[in-house]
């Protein structure tokens, strides 16, 4: 979008927190106003490690959704981040994935996810915003409390890297300072009541470790994704993952709910991921591969969503999102891509009211909720059939729609046009209505077309790579 430069001299936008909802923020806002980006950290200027962000270390993915409203808002980025290793998996014919009803079959390309570390697209997203001429960054300045009153907010109070106060002014402030939000209570102090909150905690525990890739599959030039997923109604829900990033390197994330976690132990970590899964293939792959780094552990799994675009009464300039706004089970890999989506969901509504129109804080922070939500429902979905994952348990209609999507799962197992219309869902890119249309209901009532897999559908290249005899893949014990 293009816009009179004296025009935006009068518009003023501020983002708190450097995080990649926070860049991506930034981004959306930049077509519009100059922006200030708050930071209380200093952001690394490479693919490095950012404070505050322990999660990192994990298994993350950006599906196509996410991807592609990653380059409406910054074009070029998924470029670049190819030119530094990154995978573009296409989904779900590099994908393999044992899901509560049994094997997925790789099924022709229908859509893709971006595959690398998270300090690497970090610093690629910091980068391209850091071109934009109508964005700064004041790093090492913590966010204090907001300015205003009930009825609008007009600043934020901040802590300069010298130890002293300012008040910085503008006419949006946006609060992406993450799990850490005060947002809440910011509005408390401004007169506002909290806002209604959900939170559904499986009590999922993360351990994860990067391996090099044994040294056959670094000249196979590609590799799948590999997923053993929990089964929910199974307790307590174990599995693993093998990602794929940058440098010939693997990232391996193992994780289990309540009464059966992993533990931050290095030699421990294979013997998880070869007994604990409902298939031992994770733990097989890595037994042929170099580890790189020490097991990460982390217990911030649980999904937390509070409502702010529910309030009554909602001030003029000021939104939340990201982490704030809602956290998902890290399992499902829908965070990123929530993000992304919501910024452009940002943008779009600026452009349609127009910037500064009264109750526009409010109508964009009812946009950004459309993304989390999808998100949310994804991710809820499955987590609330955990044992005590929730205050009231599932609803009816929570298990009626798992029952549902139970059926589609297995019947996608078989059905590549079933499957089609989960990935576009998970994905990101269509909404879960699609799985509502009469030709998906009557093809779930069929159940697959085709016979169930015995074993991980990895080609006969790609186990000789890995090490392994087409007899390991395939057994189960």
């Amino acid at each position: 979008m293009q816009h009179d430069p004296a025009f935006h001299r009068a518009r003023s936008a501020i983002v708190l927190g450097g995080s990649l909802a926070g860049m991506l923020t930034a981004a959306a806002l930049a077509d519009f106003a100059h922006v200030t980006v708050v930071e209380r950290h200093t952001l690394p200027e490479g693919p490095e490690p950012r404070r505050g962000l322990p999660q990192a270390r994990h298994a993350h993915q950006l599906w196509s959704g996410g991807a592609k409203a990653l380059e409406t808002l910054l074009p070029d980025t998924v470029d670049l981040l190819k030119a530094q290793g990154a995978h573009r998996q296409p989904v779900p014919t590099d994908m393999v994935i044992l899901s509560p009803q049994g094997w997925f079959r790789r099924w022709r390309e229908s859509h893709h996810t971006i595959l690398c570390s998270r300090d690497l697209l970090d610093w690629a997203v910091r980068t391209q915003v850091r071109k934009r001429v109508r964005v700064t960054i004041r790093e090492n300045t913590e966010a204090l409390g907001l300015l205003g009153d009930g009825a609008a907010v007009t600043g934020v109070r901040v802590r300069r890297p010298d130890g002293t106060e300012d008040r910085l002014t503008a006419d949006l402030i946006v609060d992406a300072t993450g799990r850490a939000s005060r947002a809440s209570s910011w509005l408390q102090d401004l007169g506002l009541p909290t806002p209604q909150q959900r939170k559904v905690d499986s009590s999922l525990v993360y351990a994860s470790r990067t391996f090099l890739a044994p040294a056959a599959v670094r000249a196979l030039g590609h590799f799948p994704v590999v997923n053993v997923q929990a089964d929910p109604r199974r307790a307590p829900g174990q599995g693993a993952v093998l990602l794929p990033i940058e440098d010939g390197r693997w990232i391996v994330t193992v994780f289990g709910t309540r009464g059966g976690e992993p533990v931050r132990d290095n030699d421990a970590f294979e013997t998880f991921a070869l007994e604990k899964p409902r298939h031992p293939i994770v733990g097989r792959l890595i037994a042929h591969a170099e580890p790189l780094t020490d097991v990460s552990l982390t217990h911030a799994t649980a999904n937390h969503r509070r409502y702010y675009e529910r309030m009554r009464h909602w001030p003029e300039g000021f939104v939340v999102v990201g982490d704030a706004l809602a956290t998902y089970n890290p399992a499902y890999g829908h965070g990123m891509s929530a993000v992304a989506k919501s910024a452009v969901a940002m943008r779009d509504t600026i452009a349609e009211r127009g910037w500064g129109t009264s109750g526009l804080a409010r109508r964009i922070q009812k946009a950004v909720a459309g993304p989390v939500n999808a998100a949310w429902l994804l991710a809820v979905g499955q987590d609330v059939f955990y044992p005590d994952a929730s205050e009231h348990g599932p609803t009816l209609g929570d298990r009626i729609a798992a029952r549902y999507v139970d059926r589609l799962l297995y019947t996608a197992t078989g059905n590549g046009r079933i499957a089609r219309r989960i990935t576009d869902v998970t994905s990101l890119e269509r909404p879960a209505s699609v799985l509502g249309d009469p030709r998906v209901l009557v093809a779930a009532v069929a159940g697959p077309l085709k016979p169930r897999l015995d074993r991980p559908p990895l080609t006969d290249a790609e186990l000789a790579a890995a090490g392994m005899s087409t007899a390991v893949a395939t057994t189960a014990d």
